[in-house]
């Protein structure tokens, strides 16, 4: 029977295991598929039997091997979950549950379904890790009797597979798991180049062979010499590795050297370092090409030394030297660390490599659009990735492409908000600066700063994407609040609605109601942001509560501010550094579209209960926004104000060596004060450095703009007005 094999595998490393437990559940699975067949035509049974089987090889707990038996009976089969439960208790159902797809829930499309059973084993994975272990032996016995689905089917199953299931593997450390699923998928994906790969290499397999063993036989008897024991095993790379590296470096088979790698197993750590010395001294290593993984593990507790030497003939390959202990944890991740006799881990350094579960978590609920979902999964969790350092020594894993912009969102999101610049090394570098494994990163912050809309084109996670995003959305709010009304009250007037009956709150309410909008105010923003038509809205608020259209839109006047203004001769008494004419003790804020400065030429907005807006006179919203003259007003500004206004500077020029230190310096010498700096190079070799000054008015402005232009290879320096 083919629970037999099973039952006997489980014994080997657990002669303690309930194999009763293990019977009971192969009976109860294979029950509830009588009757089924797989597309190969065998009973459905031998599946869950063949995926126990893969867990068995990994050494998991006998709870995960009964759930593997019984993984797919929810899924597949009338029986409910709660008969699971009852029979074979609650930790088994739940993991049951956890690798149970939603088949019966309809979605909009294949990639929302796709998403949400994503989501939902996340979910389960962050409560049990063991769910994802299940879904990978799941896996992968589908990928070896892929051969009976159609082309089409198979093309999907190895894509999905490559994408998703092999890097979780991966982030697991089940390198035995990954490297299969991805020379599998590979199978199916590339069916022309997988073959001619696979004979390439059979071709040259005696003669690649006969030279591992002469490596071998050299470095046994030296390491005997010294009394080091160990176990030196050739490993060959797996197909798909092989075929990454061709396609990445654009090289022919016969280019690649190190087809095969040398495994070298020791009883110590004092041993890996001695042998890694042995080596050395036996053949020239290869500048770049050694990793210390022991002193610094991967993320997901993978520990080796790797160094790639010149060989007997000349020519280069691969050696990795580890412990038993680390040889285990390389073959099983994750699983090696799963004590299958207490059936749980309560290692408090073993939860800590699940972080990055729990960050993913966090992530994913802020994503709804399924594509962005996936997208974003891609980047931010299964991408390569690059390792660097915060100045205490922390590590902190990173997508490769990240920037130092990335790194201070990751430390926290104050940090990011309030980045200004960073040092790589001791050295300060520009904002899009790539980081790379092994990087000191130290973030340059100022409380007063906050992120620039160029980071969004910058940055590379999505954790940093989403939080810029939120930080705009929540200070903008109130300038779009009040763009929003204006927008209305426009088109309001437009269509020749009267705008205190069409404008009450109520129906403004009622209509917010309708696209799912919490308040008046949202449905403002919603407005400023163009998420929803304000012409669409009128429309509906007009034939919903019978509103006319008056004969004569003349008549209709603007409404004021909420309090009665006093008018006086002359100017007010100055408030934010500005006097109103005709009008005392009224709110007064500088508009942030233009960021106007003592010496530009301004005009006031009455707004509705907010005050006056103060704008540029050349401020586009002066003119594309503000309908009518009725609510405009002279100010000017108040000359004995002693004010700091923040401005926003762009200097380019040609791209060297200091030069934006050079800049900086300028700024420096003129005692001006530097709220953010970003510096970036343009793909035509420009540079380009973007600054948050704060200035007194528009002279001091003209002082540093002046400083800026002596810079050396400058070309061009102006103010910037927001977007």
């Amino acid at each position: 029977m083919p629970i037999d094999d099973l039952i006997k595998q489980v014994r080997e490393y657990n002669p303690d295991a309930d194999v009763g437990f293990i019977q009971d559940a192969y009976e109860f699975a294979k029950e509830a598929h009588k009757g089924q067949q797989r597309r190969s035509g065998q009973e459905y049974i031998v599946h869950p039997v063949e995926a126990a089987k893969i867990l068995a090889d990994l050494h998991m707990d006998v709870i995960t091997i009964v759930t593997g038996l019984l993984h797919d009976v929810v899924e597949d089969t009338d029986v409910p979950l709660s008969k699971i439960c009852e029979a074979f208790g609650e930790d088994v159902a739940q993991l049951v549950d956890g690798v149970t797809k939603l088949s019966r829930i309809e979605f909009k499309s294949k990639e929302e379904q796709q998403v949400e059973n994503l989501r939902k084993m996340f979910l389960a994975m962050a409560k049990d890790i063991r769910v994802i272990i299940i879904k990978l032996a799941d896996r992968l016995h589908n990928m070896r009797t892929l051969r009976h689905q159609s082309p089409e089917k198979q093309r999907e199953i190895a894509e999905e597979t490559l994408e998703i299931f092999a890097p979780l593997a991966h982030r697991l450390g089940i390198f035995r798991i990954k490297w299969e699923l991805e020379d599998l998928a590979l199978r199916y994906m590339h069916p022309q180049k997988y073959y001619q790969l696979v004979q390439s290499i059979s071709m040259k397999r005696q003669e690649r062979e006969q030279y591992i063993n002469e490596v071998i036989a050299i470095l046994k008897a030296k390491l005997d010499e010294v009394g080091i024991k160990s176990d030196i095993q050739g490993r060959p790379k797996h197909f798909y590795s092989i075929y990454n590296k061709m396609e990445k470096q654009q090289k022919h088979i016969n280019e690649i050297y190190d087809l095969i790698a040398v495994r070298l197993v020791v009883d110590s750590v004092k041993d890996c370092y001695g042998a890694l010395g042995i080596i050395h001294t036996l053949w020239k290593p290869i500048p770049m090409r050694f990793k210390d993984y022991i002193a610094m593990p991967k993320p997901n507790m993978y520990q080796s030394l790797h160094t790639t030497v010149l060989g007997p003939r000349g020519e280069p390959f691969e050696i990795q030297i580890r412990t038993w202990d680390m040889h285990k944890t390389a073959e099983f991740g994750i699983a090696a660390h799963w004590e299958y006799k207490e059936g749980h881990v309560g290692d408090q350094k073993f939860n800590e490599k699940l972080i990055w579960l729990r960050q993913l978590l966090d992530w994913q609920r802020d994503q709804k659009d399924a594509s962005e979902f996936m997208e974003s999964l891609k980047v931010d969790f299964f991408s390569d990735r690059v390792y660097v350092f915060t100045p205490a020594g922390d590590v902190v894993e990173l997508p490769a492409g990240s920037v130092p912009i990335d790194f201070a969102y990751r430390i926290h999101s104050d940090v990011g908000h309030q980045c200004v610049g960073a040092k790589v090394n001791g050295k300060i570098v520009p904002l899009d600066y790539q980081l790379k494994t092994g990087d000191i990163v130290e973030v340059l912050t100022y409380k007063s700063s906050g992120p620039s809309r160029d980071w969004l084109n910058l940055v590379q996670t999505s954790q940093a994407k989403n939080r810029i995003r939120q930080w705009f959305r929540k200070e903008q709010r109130e300038e779009n609040i009040i763009k929003g009304r204006e927008i209305l009250e426009k088109e309001c007037k437009k269509l020749g609605l009267p705008m205190g009956d069409t404008l009450k709150t109520n129906n403004l309410l009622e209509a917010a109601k309708r696209y799912n909008i919490m308040s008046v105010d949202d449905l403002y923003v919603a407005f400023a942001e163009g998420a929803i038509s304000a012409i669409q809205v009128l429309h509906w608020i007009k034939d919903n509560f019978k509103i006319k259209i008056k004969k004569d839109t003349k008549e209709e006047t603007q409404p004021g501010p909420e309090k009665p203004l006093k008018p006086f001769s002359g100017y007010g008494k100055p408030s934010s550094g500005v006097r109103v004419k005709g009008i005392d003790n009224l709110l007064v804020r500088l508009s942030r579209c233009c960021n106007p400065l003592p010496g530009d030429k301004i005009i006031g907005y009455i707004t509705k209960g907010r005050g006056v807006s103060i704008h540029r006179t050349d401020c586009p919203n002066v003119a594309d926004s503000l309908n009518g003259k009725e609510r405009l007003i002279d100010v000017v500004w108040d000359t004995a104000a002693d004010a700091v206004y923040q401005v926003e500077i762009e200097v380019s020029g040609m791209d060297r060596p200091g030069f934006a230190l050079d800049v900086m310096n300028a700024i420096s010498d003129s005692k001006t004060n530097v709220n953010a700096i970003n510096a970036r190079t343009t793909k035509n070799k420009l540079a380009i450095v973007d600054m948050k000054v704060e200035i007194h008015n528009i002279g001091h402005l003209k002082v540093i703009l002046d400083k800026l232009k002596k810079v050396k290879d400058v070309m061009e320096v102006k103010r910037l007005t927001p977007s």
